[in-house]
């Protein structure tokens, strides 16, 4: 079976009469919201993502992780935090995403925490820069139910490879994307379902075909071609792709570069997901990597009150009136990913 086709298969069977009734209410409310302009929000999310650390072995460029830049603490997310959340949240929770910032494979029971939310018929996934896929590790991923594994490789030579990914190994990211397949054979088991994703910069577009074709020659399910995000763009940047479809930023008359995409006053994401940080913040979106828009803690409050309280309800307004007032929406343009 083709490998797209059996992860969304696999998706589906996550599906319960809870989970498709709360989707409703939640597209349901998005589009009355739109039309209204007034916030509403009638469900529950139906994705989130939970950072586990935000501890990161390498030093990539336009990374806060890579750069030490944070000024919110590092650390690690406790077992218990996350498991009282989930449990809230198991019923109408279809999707879960173990990534934030950070590299999630340095955090000591982060396969733990994927094999809790595995056994509550939770999608799982999870993105990694694959150092940590040693043969033990690799053999555990698969055993936890993990569904999707995404391995950023952004480039098919180490001289290319480690110009964005400063202080990786591309051999690594090779034998632990090895170890994996080997395992999942080993297990007989269709999942995790492997992405190659490839960040698309100046550096390495001329090796777009090569990852393709890597990505066939071992086995890997699938290639994401992913457009990325420069802070400082104005003035233009060696990391802008010269391919035009995947640069997020276009050249002006004077030399200046913006944002290709209409800044529209709307976002599905304020409505069917969050993040949640390793120290139970809850904040908007993946965009949010400092936390500066704090619209709950999941140390002092439940899920509900602060996902209906009057902190989010206000942020989702702000939204819908004038998207350009959030200064983190005006770096952000939806659709970033290019499937190959």
């Amino acid at each position: 079976m083709n490998g797209n086709l059996q992860d969304g298969l696999n998706l589906l069977s996550k599906l319960t009469p809870k989970r498709i009734w709360n989707g409703l209410k939640v597209v349901t409310s998005f589009y009355n919201s739109k039309l209204s302009g007034k916030p509403a929000q009638w469900g529950m999310p139906i994705s989130i993502s939970f950072e586990p650390t935000t501890s990161c072995n390498l030093r990539c460029p336009e990374c806060p992780s890579g750069l030490r830049s944070f000024t919110r603490p590092t650390g690690m997310l406790e077992g218990d935090l996350f498991k009282r959340t989930l449990d809230e949240l198991e019923s109408t929770l279809l999707y879960l995403i173990f990534y934030f910032q950070g590299e999630p494979y340095l955090h000591p029971q982060f396969l733990d925490l994927v094999g809790y939310a595995s056994r509550k018929g939770v999608y799982t996934a999870t993105s990694t820069n694959a150092h940590y896929l040693t043969d033990a590790n690799a053999k555990k991923t698969v055993e936890s139910g993990l569904d999707r594994l995404i391995i950023s490789i952004d480039g098919t030579s180490q001289d290319t490879y480690e110009q964005y990914r400063v202080g990786g190994k591309l051999e690594k990211v090779l034998e632990g994307t090895k170890n994996i397949i080997k395992w999942k054979k080993e297990l007989k088991s269709k999942t995790p379902h492997i992405v190659f994703q490839f960040l698309v910069v100046k550096p390495n577009e001329h090796q777009i075909e090569e990852v393709q074709q890597l990505a066939k020659d071992l086995g890997v399910d699938e290639v994401g071609l992913k457009t990325a995000q420069i802070y400082d763009y104005e003035n233009g940047s060696d990391l802008i792709p010269t391919i035009d479809k995947y640069a997020r930023y276009k050249k002006q008359a004077d030399g200046s570069y913006k944002i290709k995409n209409k800044l529209v006053n709307h976002c599905w994401k304020m409505w069917h997901s969050c993040v949640i940080t390793w120290d139970g913040l809850v904040v908007p979106c993946c965009f949010d990597k400092d936390a500066h828009h704090r619209l709950g803690d999941m140390k002092t409050q439940t899920f509900s009150e602060l996902w209906h309280g009057k902190s989010y309800q206000q942020f989702r307004k702000t939204l819908i009136r004038s998207r350009s007032e959030i200064e983190m929406c005006k770096n952000c343009t939806e659709g970033t990913q290019v499937w190959a």
